[in-house]
């Protein structure tokens, strides 16, 4: 897909990786781009600053998103691309404990990273069916085909939103639907925190939401389902598949050397 005279809608537009694309689909000529946010003040000066359509929205409440996909088919007619971007990172409070955060956090973790993308195909799916076409980028992480050391709730819900990803490729590619996951690693964003150098964050290196939106124009281009701004990754994910074991017991050996 090239998004020149296309309609486009991101979650979490107000800042990050979400900032980036809307800025970067409005450059490359989108006819609407339409932000939505939670923080509305930010969205709000967002949607001023680049010419685009600011939607105040707690996209874990179907209501919300459906008033988005609502007000942005008032404004700018079908909408092509819907992009699931919000997030959020919450870590475990015991770090010796992957079952310590609460069932608040792993509800929460869930509801925007797996039922946020749900509520987005619910709303947007009939149409794009009877059309033949549309397209959903779902931002996961590599954590999604990986795994987060330090937040069994972002790890676990990346894995679901990966699983419904899946399932929403497969069932409508006949219908002329595309879907793609956007999986990096760290971003230089306000989600790895104050010291992005240590941690896990500075395994592979910290990437802009610029370069970030990079991959996401080559990758929507190429209608690849995989797109990963850190290709280093794809080795990963065989290296795991290949040995299950042996990845675990890497990762194990990097939680150990990350807590020192």
């Amino acid at each position: 897909m090239k998004v020149d005279h296309k309609v486009v809608v991101i979650t979490g537009g107000a800042s990050g990786i979400g900032y980036a694309l809307a800025k970067r689909f409005k450059a490359e000529g989108a006819r609407g781009v339409a932000v939505a946010d939670i923080d509305a003040v930010k969205i709000a000066a967002v949607s001023k600053e680049i010419g685009a359509l600011g939607l105040p929205c707690d996209v874990s409440k179907e209501v919300d998103v459906k008033r988005v996909v609502h007000e942005t088919e008032m404004a700018f007619g079908p909408i092509d691309l819907f992009c699931s971007n919000a997030g959020i990172a919450l870590p475990d409070p015991d770090l010796d404990n992957a079952a310590s955060a609460s069932n608040a956090d792993f509800e929460r973790s869930w509801n925007i990273h797996v039922m946020a993308h749900v509520y987005a195909a619910r709303a947007l799916l009939p149409q794009m069916i009877e059309r033949g076409s549309g397209y959903f980028l779902n931002t996961v992480s590599a954590a999604g085909l990986l795994s987060q050391i330090g937040s069994a709730s972002y790890s676990a819900s990346k894995h679901g939103a990966i699983g419904f990803a899946e399932c929403l490729a497969i069932t409508h590619r006949e219908h002329g639907i595309k879907v793609s996951v956007l999986c990096p690693q760290a971003v230089r964003t306000a989600m790895i925190g104050n010291e992005p150098e240590k941690g896990s964050a500075s395994v592979d290196g910290i990437l802009s939401p610029e370069q970030v939106a990079d991959s996401v124009i080559d990758g929507l281009a190429a209608e690849r389902f995989l797109i990963l701004p850190h290709p280093v990754v794809l080795g990963y994910m065989q290296r795991k598949t290949a040995d299950y074991d042996r990845w675990l017991g890497g990762m194990s050996k990097l939680r150990r050397r990350l807590q020192q």
